[in-house]
């Protein structure tokens, strides 16, 4: 938790950006995890997080951007909670804690929102538990609550927490540090595996980074990707063998115990040693990813760094052969999206995709800049300038997706741009992502940590060594 004046600032900046009415911000609920007293681990809504701070269940916050005053709904505990779970501060001494002074038991609230008789702003809650609440808080259907939710107070968040505060910062290079620690046990276990002739699977790599997300931060920031299936791109399964030859991709990350995200992917041998047909391909992976971080700086687009990321893979991947023809061409056509079909990166903070529960255009564009309609730079999240302070991803990727290069086969789509001959060779190749996470500076970036390694040599010698250099 920051300081109560960080929170009281924030609210103060909120309401008078919104100017009028109230602001209702609900905070999560515990949720069954199959029944009612066994719940999943739980996460704190990150709006609430940012404007009240309390990391526990069962309140709602109101902010009266009229009369000025902040308002914390909720319960003490029972003496059954007690028990249980065991004592806590009151709903008071909390409320204090982050500046606020009025506090209210939950059951007042209903009466409190309908005394109001101007706007009552809201964002569309994602959970559907608060959804039904606030719908019944506010006489709403379901159905018509993203319609409803308040846009001037969505546009007023972004603006705030896209740039970081020095304290947020912070927690981010904290949540990073946790993650390196994931990413580095991940080599190294694949190395111990290695030495001792052990057959590993997705799902061990997985309990060995899951160890250090619990011991070194608050939990994962996502559900990790641990796959030797790199071409798809959300693989959950974790059923895989580390079979000789295979390149195994972890994207992963940890949050610091403020909520704050890691989020970095790395792509490695299962067998220490990249060949040659991988060597060049994350090469041309990494030329992408060390463009951008050169590249990057406040005031240039963001969808400017995915064309250079993109230009830079399109010419990799002809000096490979897998391409061919002029590359500005590749890049305006957008064919190298059969390697390279996702955007760039995504903001990073409270979450990992940071605000994307508002709408991923309400916090990546706006009027004047759109997203684009061309299959895979359509998926770029961010579009906007780059501003000081900001966290992004930077990660490109390389795959060989085996239906998608049938369907574009099978009509000979950008024929003039794509070696179909040649990419048939790469079916089973799996694919390629480096990510790491970027602080835009005063006039630049720099990638936070970079404590795991990223050069093949630099990865193989780090496999090799058990992780010493």
């Amino acid at each position: 938790m920051f300081s109560k004046e960080t929170y009281s600032k924030r609210r103060e900046a909120l309401k008078k950006t919104v100017g009028s009415g109230l602001i209702l911000l609900p905070g999560n609920n515990e949720l069954p995890f199959n029944y009612s007293g066994n719940t999943f681990p739980f996460r704190q809504d990150s709006t609430f997080l940012y404007f009240v701070g309390i990391d526990e269940p069962g309140l709602f916050a109101v902010l009266d951007c009229d009369g000025g005053a902040d308002y914390l709904f909720g319960d003490d505990l029972t003496i059954e909670d007690i028990i249980w779970n065991g004592p806590a501060p009151s709903v008071a001494d909390k409320a204090a804690l982050v500046g606020i002074a009025n506090t209210r038991p939950t059951s007042e609230l209903r009466g409190f929102l309908s005394a109001h008789h101007g706007k009552i702003h809201f964002i569309n809650p994602y959970q559907g538990d608060i959804a039904i609440w606030v719908s019944e808080l506010l006489n709403i259907p379901p159905s018509q609550l993203k319609e409803r939710q308040s846009i001037e107070m969505i546009k007023a968040i972004v603006a705030m927490r896209t740039v970081k505060e020095p304290e947020e910062i912070v927690e981010i290079e904290k949540g990073v540090a946790a993650t390196e620690a994931m990413h580095r046990r991940a080599m190294i276990f694949v190395g111990e595996c290695i030495a001792s002739g052990v057959q590993a699977t997705e799902r061990d790599v997985l309990g060995e980074i899951s160890k250090v997300a619990v011991s070194q931060g608050y939990y994962h920031s996502f559900p990790p990707i641990v796959t030797v299936h790199g071409e798809v791109f959300h693989s959950h399964g974790r059923r895989g063998t580390l079979d000789d030859g295979r390149l195994l991709l972890v994207d992963a990350g940890s949050e610091s115990f403020e909520h704050y995200a890691g989020d970095m992917t790395r792509t490695f041998p299962v067998s220490g040693k990249y060949s040659d047909r991988q060597n060049d391909i994350y090469n041309i992976v990494l030329s992408a990813n060390m463009s951008v971080i050169k590249a990057a700086k406040p005031g240039v687009s963001w969808r400017k760094m995915h064309d250079l990321a993109a230009r830079e893979i399109a010419t990799g991947l002809k000096s490979v052969g897998l391409m061919k023809g002029d590359t500005d061409s590749i890049v305006e056509s957008g064919a190298y999206a059969l390697f390279f079909p996702h955007g760039l990166g995504h903001l990073v903070g409270l979450d990992v995709h940071d605000m994307e529960n508002y709408g991923e255009d309400f916090v990546g564009y706006n009027d004047n800049v759109k997203r684009s309609t061309v299959f895979g730079p359509n998926c770029l999240r961010y579009g906007l300038d780059l501003k000081e302070n900001m966290i992004i991803t930077d990660e490109p990727g390389i795959y060989f997706i085996p239906q998608l290069i049938d369907l574009w086969r099978s009509g000979n789509k950008f024929g003039d741009f794509i070696n179909y001959d040649a990419v048939e060779r790469y079916r089973d190749f799996g694919g390629v992502r480096i990510e790491d996470d970027l602080l835009i500076t005063a006039d630049g970036s720099r990638a936070i940590g970079g404590t795991v390694p990223k050069t093949v040599e630099d990865v193989e010698t780090f496999i090799k060594n058990g992780g010493c250099k």
